[in-house]
């Protein structure tokens, strides 16, 4: 089952979720009371779930939701409404609501909700009908028996497996007509290794806008014996180091640090506010020359992919910073509006009951032209971060600070022993500035990206470089 732009190619799409002629009558309606601009948000959501603890199936669960928010925007006021009920009655209704609460005017985002969050049957859709249950639960007993393989200290394994179809519909008065069709499969192994040092956990993950294709190139088995040991490889950690100290981050998953530490500060919601250390600094060297960064939703089978965004506007690939220097920022619809320009396909919302707002889809650094091992080498000493946790970022200053999940020493310009869990921590502009080396083994990772309330699929990514400095929150002397 290919996947183009997060598009499933050669699949029947299930039918249309609103017929065309009554979302032209609900459009007509929010226009003739008074609003500029109307659009309606249509979605289909269905997920399925199953989760493997302690050689266990310990849960099973499936859900579907599904809905309209419809928004009209007068001068500077937006009224927004959603509702569980796509009949046109219901969408007349959150229509005329919408438009009232826009008339209103003062400026801001005023949102009405006109039915209670509720439980859908569990039954109604499910995905990938061609594949049991059974042959899902066999990938987690799989993955259990390949992490407790791995050493008798693993102590506890549990596996996950997650699908989710996300069908939508954006319509617009200002002639948006667009819609897409996008699954996304992953896969969890978190182990537990017990030893002399405490409990130890270790983690591996894979993430796709794929469907159960998506096993067809992933072994199961080789996720679990990659978070086993990592788990077992913490028992002998010793306290990471304290100060500032050169950083090496493997090639993928320090992809998460330029997420938080920069790009959240080149969303233009961040821009317009002044509240952005970017500020500004359009055209100006925000970065060593080596570095190029790109958003990019056109990225097929990556976890932020799509075909349009949830305004309606098509994914692409947008350059932030180009050799260094800053080329733009992310836009949605509303904010490209006031500036004069065009979206840059970064409209995103949770669910249709949430307003879109600037958000990433996948941000990655490219890839440079030096050998990983060499980088690795030419680093007396410092540290070598495999693997980051979740952090934090004050867009405003650009100060950060992320948890590292696997981690171990550089010495002599050969990695060593395994450090314990800590916190690094620095500025996402100077460290920037500061990578001098950039290796050719690009990778990306999945991720969740929260803002604001909301939460979105986005994928990170970026080869192994080299920070010449950045503070290790560590314990050691």
């Amino acid at each position: 089952m290919p996947v183009a732009n997060g598009t499933l190619v050669g699949v029947s799409i299930a039918p249309e979720l609103v017929a065309p002629d009554v979302i032209d009558r609900v459009l007509a309606e929010a226009v003739a009371r008074g609003g500029e601009m109307a659009e309606v948000f249509c979605e289909d959501r269905t997920s399925r779930t199953a989760m493997f603890d302690d050689g266990r199936v310990e849960e099973l669960a499936s859900g579907q939701e599904r809905g309209a928010g419809i928004r009209v925007i007068l001068g500077e006021t937006t009224g927004f409404a959603h509702t569980a009920d796509l009949s046109e009655a219901g969408l007349l209704e959150a229509a005329r609501a919408a438009a009232a609460v826009a008339k209103q005017g003062g400026g801001g985002t005023n949102v009405v909700g006109l039915e209670k969050r509720r439980a859908y049957s569990t039954n109604a859709v499910r995905l990938h009908d061609d594949v049991a249950t059974s042959e899902k639960l066999e990938l987690l007993a799989k993955a259990n028996d390949a992490a407790r393989s791995v050493g008798g200290s693993i102590s506890q394994v549990q596996a996950s497996y997650a699908e989710g179809r996300r069908r939508i519909l954006v319509a617009t008065t200002e002639g948006v007509n667009a819609s897409d069709d996008q699954v996304r499969t992953r896969f969890n192994v978190i182990c537990v290794a017990t030893g002399d040092s405490g409990l130890q956990t270790g983690f591996e993950s894979v993430a796709r806008t794929e469907g159960f294709e998506l096993f067809d190139t992933v072994n199961v088995d080789e996720l679990g014996r990659i978070a086993a040991t990592r788990a077992l490889s913490k028992l002998q950690a010793r306290p990471a180091p304290s100060g500032e100290v050169p950083v090496v981050l493997a090639g993928g998953s320090g992809g998460v640090l330029f997420h938080e530490a920069c790009g959240h500060g080149l969303e233009a919601d961040h821009i317009v506010k002044d509240s952005s250390v970017y500020c500004g600094q359009m055209g100006e060297l925000v970065a060593s020359p080596l570095v190029t960064l790109v958003d990019d939703g056109t990225v097929t089978g990556e976890w932020g992919a799509f075909s349009i965004d949830d305004e309606g506007r098509p994914a692409q690939r947008n350059v932030l910073i180009e050799n260094g220097v800053l080329t733009d920022y992310m836009w949605d619809w509303l904010r490209a509006r006031k500036e004069g320009r065009p979206s840059s396909g970064n409209g995103r919302r949770e669910t249709y009951q949430h307003l879109p707002m600037v958000r990433m889809t996948n941000t990655f650094l490219l890839a440079g032209q030096e050998d990983p091992e060499e980088i690795v080498a030419q680093t007396p000493h410092g540290v070598y971060v495999a693997k980051l946790g979740g952090g934090q970022v004050n867009t405003a200053t650009g100060d950060f600070v992320f948890g590292t999940t696997e981690a171990y020493l550089i010495e002599d310009g050969k990695i060593t022993e395994p450090l314990r869990d800590a916190n690094l921590i620095g500025n996402g502009p100077e460290v920037l500035r500061r990578i001098d080396a950039i290796a050719d083994d690009f990778s990306m990772m999945p991720g969740t990206c929260g803002k604001d309330g909301q939460s979105v699929p986005v994928g990170c990514g970026q080869p192994t470089l080299r920070i010449t400095g950045v503070t290790f929150g560590g314990t050691a002397a």
